[in-house]
Order: structure tokens, then sequence, then C-alpha cells
């Protein structure tokens, strides 16, 4: 791989196919995204628009998940530091629209735990392949603060409005099986299968009409630029949640592996 990626050290690229580029979360904790791999995957999709080589993005996890989310030592330090919760709020809305306005079509393979900022970039991918026992959780108000990243601007418009307040206010799990059933990811495959199925996927889109298809998909992000001032209130909502208690006693939750018990404020 050139230098043109050399600001991403914490991703893993390779080509397996003639205009597939695949990037890979490899860290430790399921792939957890700490500070540095956040701003990574926030800014790496301007390298991919920018990169002549490359027709196509694959996005996948290393070994047993996709990735876990962010890590608890990033929450704590968002609770913590405002200079660090404004940073991550601007990475985080960086990462929707980077994704949303790379010209290159983005495929992401999803296997075991998807959660967080990895899957906030997985479910905005053009194409998303699910494995069948992939377990997807938007866990924000398990974690005590509102939904924000991705879920608010795409959920609803994927699988509709009363799936997608079933699944942010409980935060219950789903299998890619089912994900696929309601239309959140674009296809599943069996779990043995799902990286072969996502790399079939993104060779016959780098071999497609670039032009036809890179304008395709920038027509119909439209409909997610149109929810921008939904989504600029959901990832408010949410880091304004990383100040207050609820928070803390969700990530203290998590650590030590017990149901929360919250008994913050309420917004009334």
């Amino acid at each position: 791989m050139t230098d043109r990626y050399a600001d991403f050290p914490d991703l893993t690229f390779d080509r397996p196919a003639d205009g597939v580029l695949r990037i890979t979360l490899d860290g430790p904790g399921l792939n957890a995204v700490d500070r540095a791999v956040h701003r990574q995957l926030a800014d790496v999709w301007l390298a991919v628009d920018r990169d002549p080589d490359t027709n196509v993005a694959l996005l996948r996890g290393a070994g047993r998940a996709f990735s876990a989310g962010g890590s608890f030592e990033m929450v704590e330090e968002i609770m913590d530091d405002e200079a660090v919760r404004l940073r991550v709020l601007r990475e985080a809305r960086d990462l929707v629209f980077n994704v949303i306005d790379c010209s290159k079509p983005i495929v992401s393979a999803i296997h075991g735990p998807a959660v967080g900022a990895g899957l906030c970039a997985a479910l905005l991918a053009d194409v998303s392949v699910a494995a069948r026992t992939a377990r997807i959780i938007d866990g924000h108000t398990r974690l005590g603060v509102a939904a924000g990243d991705h879920a608010a601007i795409c959920w609803p418009l994927l699988c509709g409005m009363a799936k997608a307040k079933y699944l942010l206010l409980t935060c219950d799990p789903l299998t890619g099986e089912e994900a696929e059933r309601i239309g959140l990811v674009s296809l599943v495959a069996d779990d043995d299968a799902v990286q072969d199925r996502a790399l079939e996927v993104a060779t016959q889109l780098a071999g497609g009409a670039q032009a036809a298809i890179r304008l395709t998909k920038h027509t119909l992000n439209h409909w997610y630029r149109q929810q921008a001032a939904v989504f600029d209130a959901s990832l408010a909502y949410e880091f304004l949640g990383f100040t207050g208690p609820d928070a803390r006693e969700g990530l203290a939750a998590h650590r030590e592996k017990r149901p929360p018990r919250f008994d913050g404020p309420t917004s009334e």
C-alpha cells in the first residue's frame, strides 16, 4: 500500500481484487474504536474518494467481530473532558457525511458484534452484507445517552419508523438474518461465506460503469442529506447525555457486566 494511507496506521489495507480497497478494523477488545481509530475511521473516506486506484471500498472487521463500538477509555474521556467531547462530536459528524459524500461505493461485511462507530460505517455503506448470526446493536440508550451517531439519519429510512423506534429505544440486538428481513442491511450470507459474498459485490461494482454508479450513489444519498437537521439534533442530544449521571452509570454497568440502574434527571 502506498503512502496515500500513511495517515491511518490503525486501519489495515489490502487490495483483494482490481479496483477494490479492503479496509479492516483490527484492534483489541473485538476491534473496539479508540480515539485514534475514531479519527481515522472518520477521515479515511476522504482518502478513498481521492484514490485513483480504488473504485470500491470494502469495510470489514478482523477476528470474531466487526466492531465492539467505542472503547471504555474513549467514552470516559468524552465524559470527563469538554475538549475531547467536542472533538469526538465533530468526528462523529464527519464520519457520517464522509461516508455519504465519498463518491466511491462502499461495501461492508458484518459479522459477530457490530456496535457504535463501526456499525455507523457498516450501515451507511452502499451495500451491507451481514452474516446470519451477526449481532447488530445500537446501544446508545443502554449506555444512558440519546441515539446519535448514524441511527436517526438512516434507521427510519432503512427499516421504517416503527422498527427503528423499537430497536433504538430498547437496544434489543438483531441477528444479521433479522436485519436483512426488516431491510436494515442489504444482504445476508452464511457466516462462513459473508466475506466472500461482500467481496463478490465489491468486485462487481468495481467492474461496472464508474460514473453511472457513483452518480447513482450521490443521487440516492440526497435522502440522507435531507435529514441533516435530524442528525445534528440527535448528535447534540447524545453528547449532552455524556455530561450527565446516566452515562456514567451506563459505562459502569458495561464494565461490571450488570444491568444499569439509571436515576438521572428526565428532560421535563
